[in-house]
């Protein structure tokens, strides 16, 4: 059975996304960004919020938790390795679960970096991956805690999924990553391309997600650290391909 994902701005950059199963009508927010901003879209579209999906520990991902759950009564699931710093948390998930949305299964995948106990949802079936501040439209988050090793092999995994999945991520940060991954990457024609439609996007006013996983594998280098260019560019060639994401992470983090 299908869902319907509705995505709404929240706070200065953030996205919030309202996941509804047809099937059962249960509802989730995936995050609690804002919670005025998941209340305003939730009574448009006339649903309950019967659940809340949490990803990690950032404030601008928990804020509205409490709000919503006084509110609601949501079931509030969340990442164990982050339980100790996430108040309201119902259920605690880790790599390798499963969740229910109503009829909707959402496999938890683990990626740490942003934080060490960030963890992303991913519904096979409808091919949606919920990836929030893992995994940006040709970006991913900060290493805030973690190290490339690990960060690099949470992404390969999410690059192992279809390229037809669908990504909905936690920041509109696209305009911004596109020229820094052109920077880096000047020659990519498909980045190139992206680069072009982001740009004429937000022109326009509008959102650059959901985006599609393949073409982000394509364009986006943080997704190419096993690139022979990628390694050229930072005198890397031969060099393991955590090392050169360690070096892509650092030039963004600089840029």
């Amino acid at each position: 059975m299908a869902v319907i994902v509705d995505v709404f701005p929240a706070r200065q950059d953030n996205f919030g996304y309202l996941i509804h199963d047809e099937a059962t009508g249960r509802t989730a927010a995936l995050d609690a960004p804002e919670a005025a901003a998941i209340r305003n879209a939730l009574q448009m579209r006339g649903w309950q919020l019967s659940d809340i999906f949490i990803t990690h520990h950032h404030l601008d991902h928990v804020e509205g938790i409490g709000e919503l759950k006084a509110a609601f009564g949501s079931r509030v699931v969340g990442p164990r390795a982050e339980a100790d710093k996430i108040e309201g948390l119902d259920e605690l998930v880790g790599d390798g679960d499963r969740v229910m949305l109503g009829e909707t299964a959402f496999n938890i995948i683990a990626t740490p970096g942003h934080t060490l106990g960030h963890i992303v949802y991913h519904d096979t079936e409808n091919k949606h991956l919920f990836s929030a501040d893992a995994l940006f439209s040709l970006g991913v988050g900060r290493m805030f805690e973690g190290t490339p090793g690990p960060m690099w092999a949470g992404l390969e995994r999410l690059r192992a999924l279809p390229d037809e999945t669908l990504v909905y991520c936690g920041h509109e940060y696209t305009e911004s990553n596109a020229r820094f991954a052109l920077s880096v990457d000047a020659d990519n024609l498909a980045l190139q391309t992206r680069a072009a439609e982001v740009k004429a996007l937000r022109q326009a006013g509008k959102a650059t997600i959901p985006f599609e996983l393949g073409e982000d594998k394509r364009a986006n280098p943080f997704l190419r650290a096993d690139a022979p260019e990628l390694a050229r560019h930072y005198g890397l060639t031969g060099k393991e391909p955590s090392e050169v994401f360690a070096a892509v992470r650092k030039g963004k983090d600089n840029f």
